[in-house]
């Protein structure tokens, strides 16, 4: 992260991943909590959020810590996830009938900006997953105006998919940080995926150590 804190007040950053269930939500937390800790207010957006029965789980628990770190962001579960679908599955194929309301997003970000310095975005799974036949996640990034921070997993098969979203970032134009989330493959991480790691990129972020 930079050192100049004050470089993040009024700016958002877009949560994305090179795949489902690589920890974008335990990332939000981490990050949501940093930036608390370095002395700003905190707010949060998932545009999307599938699977949804009753309630949006990682909306309203992302919402309830946000309401302990930010008092002041005094805003309700449909505000934080706008779209919320049953069928956990990408939101082009979970939202059905529905109509993805691009403006309609923009204004629930620009509303939630009120009540806090710096926007967390959470992303749905990797980068490449639709919304629209010809709108994808990572076009988001640049909608919403976001710097982005790709978390990567530390399994077996990490850094495949590590360049292939970093690929994909770039040829967007998009700036990004990567951060690793040590929680799978553990024991085999140090031997199988770090060497290389960080000869490639010289120093590596951990989710862990915020």
């Amino acid at each position: 992260m930079k050192n100049d804190i004050s470089y993040y007040i009024n700016k958002s950053i877009f949560i994305t991943a090179t795949n489902t269930d690589v920890g974008k939500t335990y990332a939000s937390e981490k990050f949501l909590r940093y930036f608390t800790s370095k002395g700003l207010k905190v707010g949060y957006f998932k545009p999307f959020e599938t699977g949804v029965i009753d309630f949006p789980l990682d909306g309203t628990k992302m919402l309830n810590l946000v309401k302990t770190l930010n008092p002041s962001f005094d805003v309700t579960i449909n505000d934080v996830v706008p779209y919320q679908f049953k069928l956990p599955a990408a939101p082009y194929v979970a939202k059905e009938n529905t109509i993805i309301d691009i403006e309609f997003l923009k204004e629930k970000k620009k509303y939630l900006e009120q009540f806090c310095d710096l926007l967390i975005i959470e992303g749905a799974g990797g980068l490449m997953v639709p919304v629209e036949k010809d709108l994808f996640i990572i076009d988001l990034i640049k909608i919403f105006d976001a710097s982005a921070i790709l978390i990567a997993p530390s399994k077996l098969g990490c850094i495949n998919d590590t360049l292939l979203s970093i690929n994909v970032l770039k040829a967007k134009n998009i700036d990004f940080e990567l951060y690793i989330n040590l929680y799978e493959d553990l024991d085999s991480f140090e031997n199988v995926s770090k060497p290389f790691l960080i000869d490639y990129f010289k120093k590596l972020n951990f989710l862990q150590d915020l």
